[in-house]
């Protein structure tokens, strides 16, 4: 089965997925996305990611042509009609065709596109190991809680730490650990799992809520606090959160080992504890991710 797309109302494979040249989330980044993970055929935690969806086309002031219950319903039938038991699912929300102009166009409508691609999770090798880091001054505008196509920021850090043979970069401003570029950022610090707070400088991501909620069950300390950079260098564990990556250790940054090198107990207990939440909201014999198949 290929990948596939929903373009406004209908379905196509993904390479005869087209929108026009005139869209502003083409021409200006003037748009919302999410993206999804699935685990046995099924979106996990999909309604808090289309409620976030909404609120960051709110925000922004598009009014979605589609409810929370609709794109629902597209989601699920992608789904079935994909056959993918592991993949991921990008919605995309703009402001929708005109002419060019700046500010916001009279009578548009909203472009909705909505992907299914196959993914392959994480190797359980890296995952193993951990992965390294580096740190670069956050750059990015001031509502990064919104989550916007305007992502060159993210994807400029990210181009520079892959190059430098790093897995992500850590966005720092005023001294002060924000999120990576395509990732939250926790720490575990004198036995506490510490994770920056939500704000304008944070995408909370519902991964990230996830980890904090699955945690606090199993009576590991979270809290939500700012990090200071010397803190985060000085931290017994590290570890990154996402969709795709889901909990992946951090053991050098900045070209220096965190701790002994290698991930940690904690983190090691949350990661655990996550696969534990995708067994219990898309039930199979054991997660994709943790058996190490490919899809």
């Amino acid at each position: 089965m290929p990948n596939i797309a929903f373009v406004n109302g209908k379905w196509m494979p993904l390479a005869a997925a087209r929108v026009s040249v005139e869209d502003r989330g083409f021409q200006f980044g003037d748009g919302v996305y999410e993206l999804i993970r699935v685990y046995n055929g099924q979106p996990f935690h999909l309604r808090p990611h289309l409620a976030r969806l909404a609120e960051s086309a709110r925000q922004i002031g598009i009014s979605s042509t589609h409810s929370i219950k609709q794109l629902e319903r597209i989601a699920l039938a992608g789904c079935l009609r994909s056959g993918y038991r592991s993949a991921k699912i990008y919605i995309q929300v703009t402001r929708g065709a005109a002419a060019r102009i700046h500010h916001f166009p009279m009578q548009v409508k909203p472009t909705l596109v909505m992907t299914f691609r196959r993914l392959t999770p994480i190797a359980p090798e890296v995952r193993a190991r951990g992965v390294s880091a580096m740190t670069s001054v956050d750059h990015r505008w001031d509502h990064c809680n919104i989550k916007s196509l305007n992502l060159l920021p993210n994807v400029m850090a990210r181009e520079e730490a892959i190059r430098a043979g790093h897995a992500e970069t850590l966005f720092i401003r005023e001294g002060l650990v924000t999120e990576g570029a395509g990732s939250n950022v926790f720490a575990v610090i004198g036995g506490t799992v510490v994770t920056p707070p939500e704000g304008a400088a944070v995408l909370s991501g519902i991964t990230r809520e996830v980890v904090i909620s699955v945690g606090r069950k199993r009576g590991i300390e979270v809290t939500e606090s700012d990090i200071p950079l010397d803190q985060l260098r000085g931290a017994d564990e590290i570890f990154l959160t996402g969709t795709t990556i889901e909990v992946l250790p951090v053991v050098w940054l900045d070209g220096k080992k965190v701790a002994n090198g290698r991930p940690g107990p904690i983190t090691k207990q949350l990661y655990t504890a996550f696969l534990e939440e995708i067994a219990i909201k898309n039930p199979t014999s054991s997660p994709p991710s943790q058996r190490g198949e490919n899809p």
